[in-house]
């Protein structure tokens, strides 16, 4: 066992051998060289000894043990189950294997089996956990029950008279328990009664979380529209702390709504449950004024009450009744704010909420009164003038972020712009200063200027300014080198990096971010998108496993979660856990990685270094078999992830967000669709079949055809419903979604070339099954679609031709598009190989046919069917098109060497000596990520090229 721990397998696998000859029968001893054996990678050989101990239902807790580990490493967390129910059924009165059990269970979902291990456990040691248990168990069921009224009419109600039962007889005794009770009553919408525990005797237990009993009354409160009771208890919590947000919130919500319906306090009684009422808006703006008065007294200053004056303003100005009560003039109150609070990195945020309130005509005359307030020093009468400490530094950025929200940046001439760029740059170096002693893993003070200042520059690049995005690129590059662990530089450098088509930099940018667990499905867009596309397979190929590792592991981790929920009684999380691993596994990522690793995989080896049909079978891929849960894709990502100061209008909208996910969604139907159709080209291979067993062709190779034709017809519905969005020309916000590869793939040419080569395999299909003799009509169709391939493919190529980077008056242009266009190209071809080694299969046994004909017949002129040459031309014209291409790259790739860009002048003085040295790097990444494109996609080439010559029949 040590040995094991050790990751010593191969001393553990000798170990255990010389013990086992000793003693032939040590089960541990066994299970201990199978999970060695496991562990180097022979698991046949480890399964077959497993299941020989297995068979024998071990009883001993080391052989058990052992099993479990071993079936855990092989993910086969059924075996485990069995192993238990045998184990139970020798020993029945043991808590522990009654437990395991229960245990094993959990890990695969048997909720039903769950309730009555729990059952048996309480039976044998009557302990109220395990019953509880037992209870969990039938909310699971409900849970996962597909009809809702079988939930509602049976799990729910028989789970809460199991708890009522255990109340009865005064046997609760510990939180979980009640939590439990009172999300059975939630979820059968039994509100009152909920509410009745948690503020009866057995509601004395909640005590873990903050406010336990009192979120949850609101809850039910809110559930039962209880205004008064909403109102009163918030107020009284408010009263306890004066800075608790989200009563405010409640506070305003039941005040209006007990205006609504015009809600009056009874006479005599208590107003509420919880005490007084306030009912009007003059008892609102008091208690408002009263907090802030408080909050002047107390000895740390709170923003609570501060901002709640602003929101009730918000509301009324909504409801349109401000003018008659005076809370005061937003804009005075926002600068009172900024004044209290400008030094603190919040206080941007908090005021982004209700800049609504300013009339825009007051914007610029707002910012100057803000900028009047903080203490800025100037060296000389013409220089800038700089803050003397942190605080001010604070208070001055807080306002240059206001200035950008307000779009007081984004009216300015180009002139004025490239003022600013410099002004905030100046900023930013002066603002190191303070942050000399920050340790590398912190940022320093003054970053927002640089990501400022590369902000108005995107803008000007996207005026049409060539240049400014290489000073985006320069300063970013900048920034990063004095605040290495700046994710914002670092998520803005990927997203510019990968639109002007340099991959290379981004994988080592994306892992310093040093991605974890669930960000692989909110942020790996940002590599997957782009890796394949531009032609970097190797990093494509990692970048896919990356976020495959994470999401194959979330399975096996969530059951670990729910176990630890069960043994800690931490029962409200799980069904949260369950909504987490149901969230992941229908993650729009997770199925656009699984397909799009699945094609590049294919695109690298099938063919190449294995055959089409084994790297299909290796996928276990089947063109039948659709795993996308098309219903429930949920989009993870996080669009927001970058930093964005841009104000509404220019800001990601919902729109945005719902026509992004519909373009990634037709998207990833067209890819599948395609995957699935190169999946069923091994299927149709040709099978010899006597002509008059026309039996078995009926169920099986013509079903496939069938499939396939199918799936065609989808896949033009799809193209179509793609051409439709894409008319609608949108244009996502530059630091929105990036869009998907959709346009490139219709504008190209791709898209009609590889569904013209899949309607070409129903062809010769076609042929295949009616025989050479009376199908002169197919063999030109199949004749005709050779060459207008052949067409298309050129038509292809030449979208492909062009420099991939250009100097222009002194500025470097790159062009992506050519870039994307080639791995179309290579894409294309090589499914166009595959078809052609279809065309091959079927037309080889016809000519060896033909030739034992002519032996036979001992003539010299027995007429070749046209389809045979066609095919020969075909196959020479895509190999003198394939050379053509790999010299068009090799033609590349000299150019690219040959770039000398430290030539490059930049015009613009607005570059300093250090920022050179910066814009040097970037250039030489972006030139250096283009060669390295270009080698890659050449080399897989060069394969495909190998590849073609086998052909020749």
């Amino acid at each position: 066992a040590d040995y094991l721990d050790n990751g010593n397998n191969k001393m553990a696998i000798q170990q255990a051998d010389k013990l086992l000859k000793k003693h032939k029968d040590l089960h541990c001893a066994k299970v201990l060289k199978a999970i060695g054996l496991q562990r180097t990678g022979k698991q046949d050989e480890a399964y077959a000894l497993a299941q020989e101990v297995a068979a024998l239902e071990p009883t001993d807790d080391n052989s058990l043990q052992a099993l479990t580990i071993l079936y855990r490493e092989m993910h086969r967390p059924e075996l485990v189950t069995k192993l238990y129910e045998a184990a139970v059924k020798k020993v029945p009165n043991s808590e522990e294997y009654h437990s395991h059990l229960f245990m094993a269970y959990a890990r695969v979902g048997e909720y039903k089996k769950m309730q009555q291990a729990g059952m048996a456990l309480y039976k044998i040691v009557p302990k109220n956990p395990y019953y509880f248990w037992s209870v969990m168990s039938l909310i699971m069921q409900s849970i996962s029950a597909q009809d809702e009224n079988l939930s509602k009419t049976m799990f729910l109600p028989l789970a809460e008279r199991m708890v009522e039962k255990m109340v009865k007889e005064d046997k609760i005794e510990a939180e979980a328990e009640v939590e439990l009770y009172y999300m059975i009553l939630e979820r059968l919408e039994k509100y009152k009664e909920a509410l009745d525990v948690v503020r009866g005797k057995l509601g004395e237990k909640l005590t873990s979380e903050l406010q336990s009993r009192e979120n949850k009354c609101m809850a039910m409160y809110k559930k039962l529209h209880r205004w008064p009771e909403c109102n009163a208890l918030a107020r009284k919590l408010l009263l306890k702390n004066s800075d608790d947000w989200q009563f405010y919130i409640t506070y305003f919500d039941s005040v209006f709504q007990l205006i609504d319906e015009s809600w009056t306090p009874p006479g005599e009684e208590e107003h509420s449950l919880e005490g007084e009422v306030h009912c009007s808006i003059e008892q609102a703006v008091n208690f408002i004024e009263e907090r802030i008065t408080e909050e002047s007294k107390s000895s740390r200053p709170l923003r609570g009450p501060y901002l709640a004056k602003l929101e009730l303003i918000r509301r009324l100005r909504h409801r349109g009744c401000n003018d008659e009560y005076k809370l005061g003039d937003p804009e005075e109150l926002m600068f009172q704010y900024f004044k209290k609070f400008g030094d603190k990195p919040c206080c941007f945020t908090d005021l982004k909420v209700f800049v609504d309130l300013l009339p825009p005509s007051q914007y610029t005359k707002f910012i100057r009164q803000l900028l009047d307030v903080i203490p800025l020093v100037a060296a000389a009468e013409n220089e800038v003038a700089l803050p003397g400490d942190i605080k001010a530094l604070q208070q001055h950025l807080c306002v240059v972020q206001l200035s950008r929200l307000l779009g007081i940046y984004h009216t300015m001439e180009k002139k004025q712009k490239l003022a600013v760029v410099r002004e905030l740059m100046l900023r930013y170096r002066h603002g190191l200063e303070f942050g000399k002693s920050c340790l590398k893993t912190e940022l320093q003070f003054s970053d927002y200027y640089c990501l400022l200042a590369v902000h108005l520059l995107l803008d000007l690049w996207l005026e049409g300014e060539e240049a400014a995005v290489w000073q985006c690129l320069t300063l970013l590059e900048e920034g990063l080198s004095h605040s290495p662990s700046n994710a914002q530089f670092k998520l803005l450098l990927i997203r510019i990096y990968c639109r002007l088509g340099a991959f290379e930099p981004v994988s080592e940018l994306y892992s310093s971010l040093d991605a974890k667990h669930i960000q692989h499905d909110t942020i790996g867009y940002l590599l997957t998108r782009y890796a394949g596309s531009l032609g970097h397979y190797a990093a494509a190929s990692q970048s896919c496993n990356f976020a495959l590792r994470f999401f194959h592991s979330n399975q096996k981790d969530t059951s670990e979660y729910i176990i630890q929920a069960y043994k800690y009684g931490a029962f409200e999380k799980i069904p949260e856990f369950i909504a987490f691993r149901n969230r992941l596994n229908s993650s729009l990522h997770f199925a656009q990685v699984r397909t799009e690793r699945m094609l590049l995989d294919l695109l690298l080896e099938a063919n190449i270094s294995t055959s089409l049909e084994e790297s299909i079978k290796s996928m276990s891929l089947s063109p039948e078999e659709d795993d996308i849960p098309w219903k429930d894709l949920r989009d993870n990502r996080d669009l927001t992830v970058l930093f964005s100061w841009d104000p509404k209008d220019r800001d990601i909208s919902e729109e945005h967000r719902k026509l992004s996910l519909e373009e990634e969604t037709l998207w990833l139907r067209i890819r599948s669709l395609t995957l699935r159709l190169i999946s069923g080209l091994p299927t149709l291979a040709h099978t010899i079949q006597p002509k008059n067993s026309e039996k078995s062709a009926e169920n099986g190779v013509s079903s496939k055809i069938d499939t396939i034709r199918a799936l065609l017809q989808q896949l033009e519905a799809a193209v179509d419903s793609g051409k439709k969005f894409l008319e609608q020309k949108i244009q996502y916000p530059v630091l929105g979604p990036p869009p998907t590869r959709m346009a490139g793939f219709f504008s190209n040419g791709s898209c009609q070339c590889q569904t013209s080569l899949f309607y070409l395999v129903s062809d010769i299909y076609e042929l295949d099954t009616n025989g050479l003799e009376d199908s002169a009509e197919i063999q030109e169709r199949i004749g005709n679609s050779f060459k207008s391939l052949v067409e298309r493919l050129t038509d292809l190529f030449n979208k492909c031709k062009g420099d991939l980077i250009e100097v222009r008056d002194g500025t470097l242009k790159t062009h992506p598009n050519l870039l994307e266009n080639l791995v179309f190209f290579v894409e294309t071809i090589s499914i166009a190989l595959w078809v052609s080694s279809y065309c091959d299969s079927v037309l080889r046994p016809f000519k060896s046919n033909l030739q034992k004909k002519k032996k036979k017949k001992k003539e010299s002129s027995v007429a070749m069917p046209p389809v045979f040459t066609h095919f020969l031309d075909y196959v020479t014209e895509l190999q003198t098109l394939t050379s053509n291409v790999i010299d068009h790259i090799k033609g590349l790739e000299i150019i690219l060497t040959a770039l000398k860009l430290e030539e490059l002048s930049l015009k613009d003085t607005l570059f300093l000596q250090e920022e050179k040295k910066f814009t040097k790097t970037v250039q030489g990444k972006v030139q250096s990520s283009y060669h390295h494109s270009v080698q890659e996609i050449g080399e897989l080439l060069k394969k495909r090229l190998d590849t073609i010559k086998k052909l020749k029949i």
